[in-house]
């Protein structure tokens, strides 16, 4: 599993954006509306903080008043969410060249999720509200 304070490198699907980050810990599952929406799926990332180094092409998609979403402007590849006041970057898994560096450690939005399929273990979980409650102020 990837160390805290290991540098790791990514890239989108066409390889247009290539980017490098430092991981905060393990990776979370989403399961609110955007986040499906947006990746056909769950969507699964990463913590990096303000760590991460991009170059390429990125377009900037406004997705609430807190958080703004960033896809490559070739491909469409979802690659971050980020708080609009800094300080958290969200980075897809499946983007680092080894997405298998990372422990599964929570579930948010879990109170969106559909009934159509779960994951197992122990970890946190966290209601829409509860997540809200944390970054956006409410």
């Amino acid at each position: 599993m990837a160390d805290v304070e290991t540098q790791l490198n990514g890239r989108c699907l066409c390889g247009a954006v290539r980017f490098s980050a430092t991981p905060k810990g393990g990776m979370h599952a989403c399961h609110c509306e955007w986040c499906r929406r947006t990746s056909g799926g769950v969507s699964l990332s990463v913590d990096c903080g303000d760590t991460v180094e991009v170059e390429g092409p990125l377009t900037t998609y406004d997705s609430s008043d807190w958080a703004e979403r960033q896809f490559c402007s070739a491909c469409g590849s979802n690659l971050f969410w980020r708080l609009k006041a800094g300080g958290m970057a969200m980075v897809s898994v499946q983007a680092f060249d080894d997405p298998s560096a990372f422990a599964f450690d929570s579930e948010i939005y879990i109170d969106a999720k559909p009934a159509n399929y779960a994951f197992a273990g122990d970890h946190t979980r966290m209601t829409g509200a509860e997540v809200e409650a944390l970054y956006a102020g409410d």
